[in-house]
């Protein structure tokens, strides 16, 4: 994937399918290094589909039979000289503390790093497709902190759905600003 943005959006996406109701995106980033960590509480992975999740063979899809997603992240972040971890807990075996954190690290500066790309379309793609789940998004940089969570925003909405057009306009802006804002 050209945008490491695309990547957690794949992974995201994996979240949704195995029925979390509560996804962290977070990223902790430095001049030199970016961490990347998305954290479900969905129903998790055996320990055998664990072990060979990062082979572009091995896929829950039923149209074809590669996926790519975890693979090229993994692959990205080591082409840097940063790290991948996988790590699941599935429902079967850990009822009451099932989900999967998928992370990686980056070497910002290496000549291979792919740019983090439009984020902030990222995520509020996740949450217009997604509305039900709570979104945990934080992203936090040297001189600033983007953060959103959906819960806060639905104590405030009430009924309002958070994807109609003007509450993910204004998702998008609120994000935009803080990117923005440098702290001071």
């Amino acid at each position: 994937m050209k945008e490491l943005s695309l990547n957690i959006l794949d992974i995201a996406k994996n979240s949704v399918k195995a029925g979390a109701d509560q996804i962290e995106i977070l990223l902790a980033e430095t001049d030199e290094l970016l961490a990347v960590t998305v954290k479900d509480n969905g129903c998790g992975m055996t320990p055998e589909f664990l072990a060979s999740v990062t082979d572009p063979f091995t896929t829950t899809r039923t149209t074809r039979r590669v996926g790519l997603g975890i693979p090229l992240f993994k692959l990205a972040s080591e082409q840097t000289g940063g790290t991948f971890h996988i790590a699941s807990r599935d429902i079967g075996s850990h009822p009451e503390d099932h989900g999967t954190e998928t992370g990686a690290t980056f070497f910002k500066t290496h000549i291979d790093c792919a740019p983090l790309g439009d984020v902030v379309s990222s995520v509020v793609t996740l949450i217009q497709a997604d509305p039900d789940i709570r979104w945990i998004f934080i992203h936090t940089m040297k001189d600033r902190s983007v953060r959103l969570d959906t819960n806060e925003l639905k104590a405030v909405l009430g009924d309002v759905p958070l994807n109609v057009p003007e509450v993910i306009a204004w998702i998008g802006d609120y994000l935009k600003e803080q990117y923005d804002h440098k702290e001071g």
